[in-house]
């Protein structure tokens, strides 16, 4: 028997400000994934993913301590390829999701990544499966991506949520994607770290505490799919504080 073990992450000073704003976190859940045999454990990782996000959200809400309707989902790095997987599979679970720096399409990364040795070629179905750019189309629920301008991660290019977004937007789906000026795979600046708790905040207040995910993802009528790139000087993009976001253009990967 094989496995690897996939853990939900937070930064700790996203973790603090979240909690300070009333939340709940449930911070480190385990969740393995299993090959038995000559079985890989990547074979089955979408419903070994969904199984293990059910438990957890099932013990929680036994608990006591969250609403079963206001649950959202996020991560960093493969916590955020983790959380886009949830909303295409598991949309009952989550009213909304918030992704960062990940990398959604997997045929990008055709000699492996993480804990899996078989290259595109030799694991087609598999890559396939595990993208959330290929069940962009499944994707109901608010998710908010978030990525560095200059990711040097080989694995999470800042294109993979450029790409990602521009599928999850042909598909109406609700979503947002900031990109933060001269940031890499892990952010440094004051500015953009300040920048990536506005933005979650507002992300968690009006798709999970005012319930608006729904009706919203049903509609996108108010325009939140729009490109952010924070500007890196000058004066500040206009309408930030509204609904109808100002779109910053920058060039194509």
């Amino acid at each position: 028997m094989h496995f690897f073990q996939i853990s939900f992450f937070l930064a700790h000073s996203l973790t603090q400000h979240t909690l300070v704003c009333r939340f709940a976190i449930l911070s480190g859940p385990t969740i393995p994934i299993v090959g038995e045999g000559d079985v890989e454990a990547n074979d089955s990782y979408v419903e070994q993913l969904v199984t293990s996000a059910e438990a957890a959200v099932e013990e929680v809400v036994r608990r006591g301590v969250v609403h079963p309707d206001k649950i959202a989902v996020g991560g960093h790095s493969y916590g955020a390829f983790m959380t886009a997987n949830l909303l295409a599979h598991a949309p009952h679970l989550f009213c909304c999701g918030i992704a960062r720096s990940g990398a959604y399409n997997r045929t990008l990364t055709p000699f492996g990544f993480q804990n899996e040795d078989r290259t595109l070629w030799e694991a087609t179905n598999t890559y396939v499966e595990m993208s959330p750019f290929m069940s962009a189309n499944k994707i109901k629920r608010p998710i908010l991506l978030i990525h560095g301008e200059q990711d040097n991660n080989s694995g999470t290019l800042t294109m993979q949520s450029d790409r990602f977004f521009n599928a999850l937007k042909g598909h109406g789906v609700q979503s947002r994607l900031v990109i933060l000026p001269f940031e890499s795979h892990g952010y440094s600046a004051r500015e953009s770290i300040m920048h990536v708790l506005w933005e979650s905040d507002r992300w968690l207040q009006k798709y999970c505490v005012n319930g608006t995910s729904k009706a919203d993802s049903e509609t996108a009528a108010d325009g939140e799919s729009k490109t952010l790139a924070a500007s890196g000087g000058g004066a500040a993009p206009e309408g930030l504080s509204s609904d109808g976001f100002s779109s910053i253009p920058r060039s194509l990967l």
